[in-house]
């Protein structure tokens, strides 16, 4: 008995079949190597096949059960075969072959038509194209003027607007309906379920309350500021340029009574004082409120308080603006915002006569846009998409433009 035989492993019975239909019973022990059982079965179904020693290589093995093709170095009994399992033998896919330089070429050149062209390209193609670009400081100069042009406007067709709301029998009403409009729209109001959400997390409510504000209701970023700022020593510090909603004060009632004197027996004179006490909450509740964030960010920079207030006032809340204002000139001045335009010239004489601007101004709720739009001009898109006041704004925004290029 050949030693061999005694220390041979167990025989196995495997079916192997092929794609072209060829089936066969290959026998052989649990220690044969995958390759060698792959060249037993290229000798039985392509004899003379392993004269290239390439064959072996382009051929696989694969069990049919789990789909798995066989490692080439691995044993029969390592890769878990079994008496009687099913093997496939098929030949690799041949790899796709390389590009020729020709082909490589024209692939290239057609990435090159399609790529965007580089700042020397353009500035190549572009150099006899005469010269049309515009100083980016002169634009934005004429938007300034805009925008200080525009507030002297406002100011006069407040004006305008007020003298004619109070021609009108029903005056009083109409503006109290406006009071209650800014009453339902107050910014101060907190989003109560963003408040209760952070307050059910153990934030205190009034820290939760600045937290809100300074992150414009986002609870998300609210906590991360909250967060941020636990060790903070002034986290409960009020914000500044906020003060608390003033109640009507005796003053304003007692100067309503003065206003009135002592010969106000007429229903039309206290109609009068009344219209003016509405105005003056109205007034009182379009206050200017700069962005907590920018007042702090420019206060860190050892501005005051006030210096910081005005300069988000004349630059619509914008803090690179104003910082450029507080380190310049300061021109325009606070006060120069409160003056309005020559009432006299074309450009007022021209808003005046529009049909569409003169029917805005019968309307209250242009008057309450206007005075919005006054102290908080970054409100201006609101109301230039509000379907009543939107027309009012284009058509002065027109005749502004329309008499600038002449």
């Amino acid at each position: 008995v050949q030693e061999e035989k005694i220390f041979a492993g167990k025989v196995l019975r495997l079916h192997v079949c092929t794609m072209e239909g060829a089936e066969w019973l290959e026998e052989g022990p649990e220690d044969t190597t995958v390759e060698k059982l792959k060249e037993r079965c290229l000798k039985h179904c392509l004899p003379g096949s392993l004269e290239d020693p390439k064959t072996v290589t382009h051929h696989k093995l694969i069990h049919a059960a789990s789909e798995k093709v066989l490692t080439d170095t691995k044993t029969v009994l390592e890769e878990n075969i079994q008496d009687r399992d099913v093997l496939l033998l098929i030949k690799k896919r041949a790899p796709p072959p390389l590009p020729k330089m020709a082909d490589v070429s024209a692939e290239e050149k057609r990435k090159q038509e399609q790529k965007a062209p580089d700042k020397d390209a353009i500035l190549k193609a572009t150099a006899n194209l005469p010269a049309r670009s515009v100083d980016r400081t002169v634009t934005h100069h004429n938007m300034r003027d805009f925008q200080t042009e525009l507030r002297k406007i406002l100011v006069s067709l407040i004006e305008v607007a007020q003298k004619l709301l109070a021609l009108n029998p029903d005056a009083v009403e109409l503006f109290k309906k406006a009071n209650a409009m800014l009453d339902e729209d107050e910014e101060d109001r907190v989003d109560e379920i963003a408040l209760r959400q952070l307050t059910e997390m153990g934030f205190p409510e009034s820290r939760a309350v600045k937290a809100l504000r300074l992150n414009h209701m986002s609870v998300t970023q609210a906590m991360e500021w909250l967060i941020e700022h636990a060790d903070d020593p002034a986290v409960d510090a009020p914000l500044p340029g906020q003060t608390p909603a003033e109640a009507p004060a005796e003053g304003a009632a007692s100067s309503a009574e003065a206003a009135a004197g002592p010969s106000s027996e007429e229903g039309g004179e206290e109609a009068k004082d009344e219209l003016t006490e509405i105005f003056k909450k109205i007034r009182r509740k379009r206050e200017f409120r700069p962005d907590p964030r920018a007042v702090i960010a420019l206060m860190e920079m050892g501005f005051d308080e006030k210096e910081v207030v005005d300069a988000l006032r004349v630059n619509n809340n914008q803090q690179n603006a104003a910082c450029e204002w507080l380190l310049g000139d300061r021109k325009p001045s606070p006060e120069d915002l409160d003056k309005g335009i020559d009432t006299n010239s074309p450009l007022f004489q021209a808003i005046l006569e529009n049909p569409v601007v003169q029917l805005g101004l019968t309307n209250p709720k242009t008057l309450l846009a206007f005075e919005d739009m006054l102290e908080n001009p970054l409100n201006s898109t609101q109301w230039m998409n509000d379907p009543e006041t939107g027309p009012v704004m284009l058509q002065i925004s027109r005749i502004f433009q329309t008499l600038n290029r002449t």
